[in-house]
């Protein structure tokens, strides 16, 4: 996970607060099949506001 400036792994029951506005980035670097809950809070929870800085799947 890339978070900002900061880059860890993570495992199994580990979660990650991601700070408004902030760069990040998730990737499965096992074989595993990665299973991910969002949870989002605040005034708005809306998608139309994400901006793709990078993208590998061609949705940039």
């Amino acid at each position: 996970m890339t978070n900002g400036e900061d880059t860890r792994l993570y495992s199994e029951n580990q979660s990650v607060y991601i700070p408004l506005a902030a760069v990040h980035r998730l990737k499965n670097p096992g074989r595993i099949p990665l299973v991910l809950i969002e949870v989002q809070y605040g005034s708005y929870l809306g998608e139309d506001d994400i901006v793709r800085i990078e993208d590998s799947y061609g949705r940039a």
